[in-house]
């Protein structure tokens, strides 16, 4: 973990406790099943989370918490599917919350911004680049220049532009001033690891924790990661920080969680805060699928969760504009690009 991503999680968790769990709305009780829309297909980053937190929700709740998978448009389909639903607290959706903090941005969902949404945070999660076990490249020094030279001719596997894995080639590509690359989407994260794995493209950039298990069973050879220090996995050597060959690059941690759309009764909010506070912050279940597969447990909720996840949000909103792929400015969501802070809402 970076030393300011321990810093950033550490301020998350001293304000947990100043959430907005003792909300004075009465206790909300179910009476009946809740969709959790996740809107990617099963083994990537975000299934693989929500899937770990739904039975703690269920069990907290008192009812069933189905997770439904409704891939499509870089998960722009199946949060739509939520917004759409009716806003009585049974339908919900999971996702990295930078997704849904900038779906207007790259157009997939207009007039939609991070204020749409209650959240409720997990997981900080870093992207990973890695190759085929016998790939020609062996550290990322050599991929970059082919990247540089002919870049056309290498194919990366990711879920989509606006997924982790798309957000981080982009970035590199931006930070090295602007390689071509040929990108292969797939309806995940887990789906492009495995794709990458069995020689379908040559190169993935998603989340650590898509491609842990492939790592370890020497199927991938991870090159770098996104972050400043090393990432360290059981059962294989540490993977190098990317700052080794871009010391320059902008990082920001990339958080996972649950969301539910505003105009919710608010007793619905009021227990998912309490849940949040009470049974996810203290999770043995979340914090173990977080060690094992190279995530960070970063539990949070509210204006503390929003707080953590704005420097993501505007990395990405801004790197999407500087791209040419922002289909509107991020200043409609309240992002000066210029000076990369929140100067209002819309």
């Amino acid at each position: 973990m970076t030393q300011s991503l321990r810093l950033i999680l550490a301020s998350g968790t001293a304000l947990l406790t100043l959430g907005t769990a003792m909300s004075f709305a009465q206790e909300w009780t179910p009476d009946r099943p809740i969709n959790l829309i996740v809107p990617w297909g099963a083994g990537g980053s975000t299934d693989q989370v929500t899937r770990v937190t739904a039975p703690i929700l269920a069990e907290a709740l008192g009812v069933e918490v189905v997770v439904v998978n409704q891939p499509g448009a870089s998960g722009a389909i199946g949060t739509q599917e939520v917004l759409n639903a009716a806003k009585d607290g049974y339908t919900w959706t999971a996702n990295a919350i930078a997704n849904n903090a900038t779906y207007s941005i790259t157009g997939l969902l207009p007039d939609t911004n991070i204020d749409d949404w209650h959240i409720y945070l997990s997981v900080a999660n870093v992207p990973v680049v890695s190759v085929p076990a016998d790939s020609e490249f062996t550290d990322f020094g050599q991929l970059l220049e082919v990247f540089q030279t002919r870049g056309n001719s290498v194919t990366v596997a990711t879920a989509g532009i606006t997924s982790s894995g798309g957000g981080a080639i982009a970035a590199l590509s931006g930070a090295a001033g602007g390689f071509d690359y040929n990108m292969i989407t797939y309806d995940g994260g887990g789906p492009a690891a495995i794709a990458t794995a069995s020689g379908e493209a040559m190169v993935t950039t998603q989340l650590a924790v898509e491609q842990t298990e492939l790592i370890r069973g020497g199927r991938l050879r991870a090159l770098a990661v996104l972050s400043d220090q090393p990432l360290v996995l059981d059962g294989v050597d540490p993977i190098p920080p990317i700052t080794n060959w871009m010391p320059e690059m902008e990082l920001a941690p990339d958080y996972f969680g649950i969301f539910v759309p505003v105009g919710v009764p608010d007793e619905v909010v009021a227990t998912l805060d309490r849940v949040w506070s009470e049974q996810v912050a203290n999770s043995e279940a979340i914090r173990t699928y977080a060690e094992t597969f190279g995530a960070v447990f970063a539990p949070s909720y509210g204006a503390e969760a929003r707080a953590l996840a704005m420097p993501v949000v505007i990395l990405e909103a801004c790197d999407a504009a500087e791209r040419g792929e922002a289909v509107v400015d991020p200043s409609t969501i309240g992002i000066d690009c210029e000076t990369r802070t929140e100067v209002g809402g819309n």
